[in-house]
């Protein structure tokens, strides 16, 4: 009897995972690659990245258009005449008809013919300024990555949440009625009797508790995606690590081509430039001027046309000091930011450590879980087959099933957490939206 009652139990599950699971995949499915495509389109950090970036080349054009020639073209004139009354009739008429007039038409250039290279310093620093920025971009773009793999990792793990604790439940609603069936019976206590129910309670909250951590997961994937609203979503995805934990990787290496390291070189040597740029404020500055045009009066095509030719020189003497203070600032400007570089370095091979460490760990606990879920369910199988032929008392085979039950809870959370802490070891690498 108790081995067909055991059978039942079995049978009731499967169908019931298999009705779970159906209900499940009705939802809008989505896979890793669409998610990225979808975050790099929507996400208001990454369009924030971009502006700014656009926003350094805008800035840089601006500084560039002093090495160039500037151009420009005026012209205008005026008309004076005079008017006269006439006292008898009250009308008013023209005096002596007389009119004057003054034209003027002017093309101007000038071309920048040595500043101390201050122009160029400043082009070249708004070209690291806008490295920096690109780098900045990147920085931002690695971190959504890792928000969005982290919403991506904690979807698919509610998913298999919801499916284990269906499972859990049913299995513990079977184990239910064949205790009271023994009950009945008179082969079994009240004791097992409250225990299977406690259990199947407990069972039926982490369900209602995974529903809503479905429910959450969703959302939170969601405003990963830079959607506006939010609806039902499923990912799929291969519940493994794609990264490899063997060999030892290069953390130098891999922390001198991180983005925010390049960025702090960058400003650097931003700063750099922004340095002897300001040094040749000392320095004279020459340029060459000159104009084409013509100022005629009262005569309309002029009747000759002069030009201009000049050489400017501008000498700076004494600005009040503000020429060595500027220079001071860029100078403790430089030195700041080459101290920022080496303190990056040093975070980010720190943070690589970690990472790496944690993401071995995951990997490795995976390997353990697994042996300890495979143990439970041979466990389980033989005690299952002792009790429904009487062999073993209710207490050793519901502390059996206690031990399957948490080795697939501890299973599960060990794949989530190697997942989770790969998407940690890619961000540690600077891995992007568009690295993929």
């Amino acid at each position: 009897m108790r081995r067909l009652l055991m059978l039942s139990a079995l049978l009731t599950v499967f169908f019931y995972q298999s009705f779970s699971s159906s209900r499940l995949y009705a939802a809008e499915t989505l896979t890793w690659t669409q998610c990225l495509k979808e975050a790099s389109e929507k996400h208001p950090d990454l369009r924030s990245a971009s502006e700014a970036v656009r926003q350094a080349e805008a800035q840089r054009g601006i500084d560039r258009g002093g090495l160039l020639p500037s151009l420009s073209i005026s012209a205008g004139g005026s008309r004076t005449g005079n008017l006269s009354s006439d006292a008898g009739s009250g009308s008013s008429v023209s005096g002596d008809g007389s009119r004057d007039g003054s034209w003027s038409m002017i093309a101007s250039a000038s071309q920048l013919l040595f500043d101390g290279a201050k122009t160029r310093n400043t082009v070249e620093s708004r070209t690291e300024t806008l490295k920096a920025t690109q780098h900045a971009a990147d920085v931002i773009s690695a971190s959504t990555r890792y928000a969005l793999r982290t919403a991506f990792v904690q979807l698919l793990t509610a998913q298999q949440q919801v499916s284990l604790a269906a499972e859990i439940a049913e299995r513990r609603r079977q184990s239910l009625r064949l205790i009271g069936l023994l009950y009945k019976s008179g082969t079994e206590n009240s004791g097992a009797l409250s225990k299977s129910r406690a259990d199947l309670a407990a069972a039926e909250f982490e369900v209602a508790q995974s529903r809503r951590g479905l429910e959450m997961a969703q959302a939170v994937l969601c405003t990963q995606l830079g959607r506006m609203s939010f609806s039902p979503v499923r990912v799929t995805s291969p519940f493994a690590a794609t990264e490899s934990t063997n060999g030892m990787p290069d953390f130098d290496l891999l922390s001198r081509e991180h983005p925010s390291y390049l960025q702090l070189f960058s400003q650097k040597e931003a700063s750099r430039h922004s340095l002897q740029a300001a040094r040749s404020a000392f320095v004279p500055k020459v340029s060459l001027t000159s104009s084409v045009g013509n100022n005629s009066f009262g005569n309309l095509p002029p009747e000759r046309v002069d030009w201009q030719v000049g050489v400017n020189v501008s000498v700076p003497i004494y600005q009040g000091g503000t020429g060595r203070a500027t220079v001071a600032l860029a100078r403790a400007s430089l030195n700041k930011l080459t101290a920022d570089e080496q303190s990056g370095y040093f975070s980010l091979m720190r943070s690589l450590q970690q990472s790496w460490k944690g993401f071995r760990d995951a990997a490795d606990n995976v390997a353990v879980q697994k042996q300890y879920l495979d143990a439970a369910n041979e466990r389980a199988r033989i005690a299952e087959a002792q009790y429904s032929a009487g062999l073993v008392t209710f207490n050793d085979w519901t502390i059996i099933e206690d031990n399957l039950v948490t080795a697939k809870k501890s299973y599960l959370s060990a794949r989530s957490t190697l997942l989770t802490t790969e998407a940690s070891w890619v961000q540690a690498k600077g891995g992007t939206v568009e690295s993929r």
